[in-house]
């Protein structure tokens, strides 16, 4: 117990609970059993989807460097602004370019989606060193590891005193990318399991035919994948409370937690979006 009456501190990694793991898997189970109910298989598979999708949201959030205000004082690595508002720009750019390439195929819009996405954390990181090395004068320095994994380039003698560290390691760069590369193929998937099930139902329910509901299944799809992106970002953040470095990081082995949290709340958030053509069809 802490000096306050807390639980006991563990480091920073706080590992999932017992009655929070059992909770989550029956919303999930019942979500997928509303899922099937309402469209049939065609339903459950999209819900087995959405799940995934806001799985791969909710640990790739864990691997986008954020620094917050400090990294803007180059008191700490990292990008100078929040973890949800990093996560959702990286994903969302990522879910634009994979809806915008559907025509050309699932496999292609998958693949589009996690380009987008990591292309523009390629970019970011890029430019944010940039701005520290050349606008700050400061160098990249970790202040959770002394030896970068990937360059082996060491930390400590260029870390000035009194911080966590500035800039942008070549690890944090690499974090960057993949976080944004699931982002994006999460949201991706997200889109494509809903526009899918709102082109099967729609046109019956309707009275028309695909291309005449085109437009609405696309308007809903994306804004449900979005919501649930937004969703998914700020449950990841909320884990990771403040800043992280990348994947080295410590705070990176917290992601357990959020990948039950995603895959709970997409489950029901999912359930919704689905309901609203399965519902109108019960009705």
């Amino acid at each position: 117990m802490s000096a306050l009456g807390g639980p006991k501190q563990t480091g920073g990694i706080q590992p999932p609970t017992g009655t929070g793991l059992v909770v989550s898997i029956v919303l999930i189970i019942i979500a997928l059993a509303l899922a099937f109910f309402l469209v049939q298989m065609a339903g459950l598979i999209a819900l087995i989807g959405i799940i995934i999708g806001g799985v791969l949201i909710g640990f790739g959030v864990h691997f986008v460097p954020v620094g917050g205000a400090p990294a803007a004082m180059g008191q700490a690595p990292g990008i100078a602004t929040g973890v949800a508002m990093l996560a959702a720009g990286a994903g969302l750019a990522g879910l634009f370019g994979g809806a915008w390439a559907v025509p050309l195929g699932i496999p292609v819009a998958l693949a589009g989606g996690a380009v987008g996405g990591g292309l523009l954390m390629a970019i970011t990181c890029t430019m944010v060193n940039v701005i520290y090395v050349f606008g700050m004068g400061i160098p990249a320095a970790s202040g959770k590891v002394a030896k970068d994994p990937i360059t082996g380039d060491t930390f400590p003698e260029y870390k000035s005193q009194g911080t966590e560290g500035h800039g942008l390691p070549f690890i944090s760069w690499v974090g960057g990318v993949i976080g944004g590369a699931l982002g994006g193929f999460g949201g991706t998937l997200i889109y494509i399991e809903l526009l899918e099930v709102y082109q099967a139902q729609l046109p019956a329910l309707l009275g028309a035919t695909v291309e005449q509901i085109a437009p609405v299944a696309v308007s809903l799809a994306g804004i449900f994948a979005i919501g649930m992106f937004l969703m998914n970002a700020v449950l990841a953040a909320y884990n990771i409370t403040g800043t992280i470095e990348g994947p080295h990081d410590p705070k990176f082995k917290r992601f357990p937690r959020a990948v039950i949290a995603a895959a709970a709340a997409s489950a029901v958030a999912g359930i919704f979006a689905i309901a609203l053509s399965g519902l109108l069809g019960v009705f």
